[in-house]
């Protein structure tokens, strides 16, 4: 716990309320004493009917208005209730510190409006208990999920989950919605590598597990939007514009190391995929004998054949020869399951490539028409580059593992989209 953290357990100490829970759910909050004390006594009441023990954590971000005292007051009151009040603001800089200092089995965290319906809470949670999963995620965009808000809000949400699932191939579909859940030893591994304390939190977080091979299960859940969210969406954009690049140069330049952090579980362990620096050299490495080989095979159809009929043929052969190497050497994928989705992504991966090439050939001939083979080499080598960086982040979006549970061994095993 950080210098500027104050803790308030009631009538529990510190060491007892920790060793008495299985489950620690916290809520953030800043200036929220309107609602606070309705929404903290309606979930404790849910929470009774739960066959487990919890705690519910006020955790309040450097409030200004009476949110501490009303905290500390039902820290009292309330068996279950503990509160934490930390001197600055920022939901992931709260987050950390209640779970931090929570010795739960499982620790996880929701609104205090409580936009998402409790009856979820349940199914979030029983796959971290039983050890099936290390990660619990609410999904607005799940199948099965309901959910009532705004166009605006709905359009930014998908457009965001679409993002990171196209940039970081992000293997969950929402990664926003807060409500969410996550074994407390793996959250101990993962917290450190977590640099942003506000609302890229929840992302950051995700994409750290994704990409360490945790295995994270998701719930549809039934979701209201707050009418009376204070959250700045413009400013929020720019900060989780700006988080998506830090966190895709980490892992692109190796400085977030994921090579020790571990599943909880055991029998129920996935061999952890391929981490995206090794990716991204293995497909490299493929990349420039595709485009050896590409530049050959192109001279050699130039002799016979106008530019845009040879760079089209080139271009074709080499797509389907990239797509097959990456399979195997990039991604690790051995089987036969899932060739076809993935050359036909290869495939759009190619018409976009030729759209590039075509079209830098087309305003080469416009601007220099006299222009020299060497010219054109050159000006393709370059679009490519631009196609094959577009080619990795469509691959990898389509190759990356899916996990489903063998029937007959009960293990959870990986399967290749």
């Amino acid at each position: 716990m950080t210098a500027d953290t104050t803790l308030s357990n009631g009538l529990w100490t510190v060491d007892e309320k920790r060793l008495l829970t299985a489950i620690d759910l916290v809520i953030p909050v800043h200036n929220e004493e309107k609602g606070l004390e309705e929404s903290v006594r309606h979930l404790d009441g849910y929470l009774r009917t739960l066959p487990y023990s919890t705690t519910i954590t006020i955790a309040d971000n450097a409030s200004t208005d009476g949110t501490w005292e009303i905290a500390e007051r039902l820290a009292i009151e309330i068996t279950r209730v503990r509160a934490i009040h930390l001197d600055q603001k920022g939901r992931g800089r709260a987050l950390k510190a209640a779970w931090s200092t929570s010795r739960a089995e499982v620790v996880g965290y929701m609104d205090v409006d409580l936009s998402t319906d409790l009856r979820a809470l349940p199914p979030l949670l029983a796959p971290l208990l039983s050890g099936h999963s290390d990660v619990a995620i609410g999904s607005r965009l799940a199948r099965g999920s309901r959910i009532e808000r705004g166009p605006k809000r709905d359009f930014l949400s998908k457009g965001y989950n679409l993002l990171l699932r196209g940039v970081l191939s992000a293997e969950f579909t929402d990664a926003q919605c807060r409500f969410k859940a996550i074994r407390r030893d793996v959250a101990e591994q993962l917290l450190p590598l977590v640099e942003d304390d506000s609302w890229f939190f929840d992302t950051e977080l995700l994409v750290l597990a994704s990409e360490a091979g945790l295995r994270i299960h998701e719930v549809p859940v039934d979701w209201v939007d707050d009418p009376d969210s204070r959250v700045d969406i413009a400013a929020t954009v720019m900060e989780d514009l700006h988080g998506v690049a830090r966190l895709m140069k980490g892992l692109v330049s190796g400085r977030i190391d994921l090579r020790g952090v571990v599943s909880s579980g055991s029998t129920t362990v996935t061999s952890p995929k391929r981490g995206l620096p090794e990716q991204l050299m293995r497909f490299a490495a493929v990349g420039v004998m595709s485009t050896l080989a590409y530049v050959l095979l192109y001279s050699l159809l130039r002799v016979t054949v106008d530019a845009q009929v040879a760079n089209l043929v080139a271009l074709l052969v080499t797509a389907v020869a990239n797509t097959a190497a990456n399979r195997r050497l990039t991604f690790g994928i051995t089987r036969r399951q899932g060739a076809v989705k993935h050359h036909v992504a290869g495939l759009i991966a190619f018409g976009i490539g030729l759209a590039l090439t075509s079209g830098s050939l087309a305003a080469l001939g416009w601007a220099a028409p006299y222009a020299s083979h060497m010219a054109e080499l050159t000006v393709l080598v370059l679009a490519n580059a631009t196609a094959t960086l577009l080619r990795f982040v469509i691959l990898r979006w389509v190759m990356k593992p899916t996990r489903a549970n063998d029937a007959d061994t009960g293990h959870s095993q990986e399967r290749w989209g």
